[in-house]
């Protein structure tokens, strides 16, 4: 069935209001939308690293989930999701439980590209049927806005301060999302929440029901770490995608395959000026520092359509 915004929105919430994530946070509004995908009657085991969306959203005795929901170390969301899926498929043999149960993990970057790359590529190399969700904001934004091997070149945080000694972070982003396509996974993909969430909403769906174990990398901006309005989340979601400093591909049994390709692609300065992690790159003699960003985007971009089989 081709999507549609206002069948899906129909569909019951499985993550409620009221829980205390911050206004204008991209993690919620992901979320929401990867739950919209699960059929109604289909019940759902999540497992969430400890971080903003963990005890933003399960203060015991409270929780915002209406699934199962495991509170999970920092490190090991994916190992536990993977032994739940694994005690699952024991059970289902032995008829002891009826039904479908999909099995979901979320982490931020921290808990993924960092912390918890151990257990999510042991979980991905065994094959479980799970879907692992990263919600990247670029920064171990919950314990005090650190720099993780997902914080951009030149971003400015509490471990990376731009200043006279150096103009933030030193190093580029791990690529986290070609890490798991190395996995031979059935199904990875990196999405974003733009427009109607047609694209993010469709990746959700195909993740969740692509028997085997799937990988989603998905940008959700902060705005404690990012430093922008409230307000500007969705058009941070836009540039990111519009600059391809985000592109949004899926890779199905190992092919490359480019979702979106701008008409007129932006400059990467458009996405770096809506953030005061940047601020600095916009003072007089560090121009430079501009020119290398948009440089390694553009590399990172033709290297995607070339592995797609795409024209550069």
């Amino acid at each position: 069935m081709a999507y549609n915004l206002k069948e899906v929105a129909k569909k019951p919430e499985r993550l409620t209001g009221g829980h205390r994530m911050c206004a204008g946070c991209g993690a919620p509004v992901v979320v929401r939308q990867i739950l919209r995908a699960l059929k109604p009657e289909d019940h759902a085991v999540i497992g969430s690293a400890t971080g903003c969306l963990e005890v933003s959203t399960f203060l015991y005795p409270y929780t915002a989930w209406k699934d199962s929901f495991i509170h999970n170390a920092f490190e090991n969301s994916a190992a536990n999701i993977s032994g739940a899926e694994a005690a699952y498929v024991a059970m289902k043999k032995r008829g002891k439980v009826k039904g479908e149960t999909k099995f979901i993990a979320f982490g931020g970057d921290g808990g993924t590209y960092d912390i918890g790359l151990q257990s999510l590529s042991g979980a991905m190399e065994r094959g479980h049927d799970m879907v692992y969700v990263c919600y990247d904001n670029g920064a171990y934004m919950n314990t005090g806005i650190q720099r993780s091997s997902a914080t951009p070149k030149y971003a400015d945080t509490t471990t990376s301060p731009a200043g006279k000694v150096i103009p933030g972070k030193l190093q580029w982003r791990k690529d986290l999302t070609g890490i798991m396509a190395s996995h031979n996974l059935p199904y990875v993909c990196q999405t974003a929440a733009i427009g109607n969430m047609k694209d993010l909403y469709e990746k959700s769906e195909k993740a969740l029901y692509t028997k085997g174990a799937a990988f989603m990398n998905v940008l959700a901006p902060c705005p404690r770490g990012w430093i922008y309005n409230t307000p500007d989340l969705m058009e941070l979601n836009k540039l990111a995608v519009e600059t391809c400093f985000w592109p949004l591909y899926e890779i199905i049994d190992g092919k490359y395959i480019v979702n979106y390709k701008p008409k007129n692609k932006l400059p990467v300065v458009d996405f770096l000026k809506k953030q005061g992690r940047f601020k600095h790159l916009f003072k007089a003699g560090n121009e430079y520092m501009i020119e290398e960003i948009q440089n390694e985007v553009d590399k990172r971009w033709e290297e995607l359509l070339r592995l797609a089989g795409e024209e550069v």
